[in-house]
């Protein structure tokens, strides 16, 4: 192999790929527990379905626009910044979401388990996810 070769290789370089991406979820992670006024993960462990959708969904709309990020940019830096800048546009839009619902706390009702509020939370991080993987381009 030559001197970029290793680090060529299809199997290296999807672990890096895989590596990076995991650390930026679990960064992203850290970051939406102190954007939310629960703890996700006492409530996850409670048994809350509505904190496990909406946890879920982060999870998910992260590590989808992380897949868009490194199918269109050629390098490890350049994925990474627009992921991350793919990551703080889906903690505008959950901050967006909790602004334009002024008849009740987005953030009250997922932590009382109220499972439709939930659901959509999932699917807002979501179908967001696509939209600005789809973007960041």
């Amino acid at each position: 192999m030559g001197e970029n070769g290793f680090w060529a290789h299809p199997l290296v370089e999807t672990a890096g790929y895989f590596s990076v991406v995991v650390l930026c979820l679990i960064v992203s992670m850290v970051i939406f527990e102190l954007v939310t006024k629960y703890k996700n993960w006492e409530e996850i462990k409670k048994g809350n379905l509505s904190v496990a959708m909406a946890t879920g969904g982060k999870i998910f709309g992260v590590t989808n626009i992380f897949r868009y990020s490194i199918e269109q940019h050629n390098s490890m830096v350049e994925m990474v910044g627009w992921g991350i800048f793919g990551f703080t546009l889906l903690i505008f839009a959950y901050i967006l979401f909790e602004f334009l619902t002024p008849k009740f706390k987005v953030d009250e009702e997922i932590e009382k388990d109220n499972r439709s509020v939930g659901f959509i939370s999932l699917i807002i991080s979501v179908g967001l996810s696509f939209v600005i993987g789809a973007s960041i381009s």
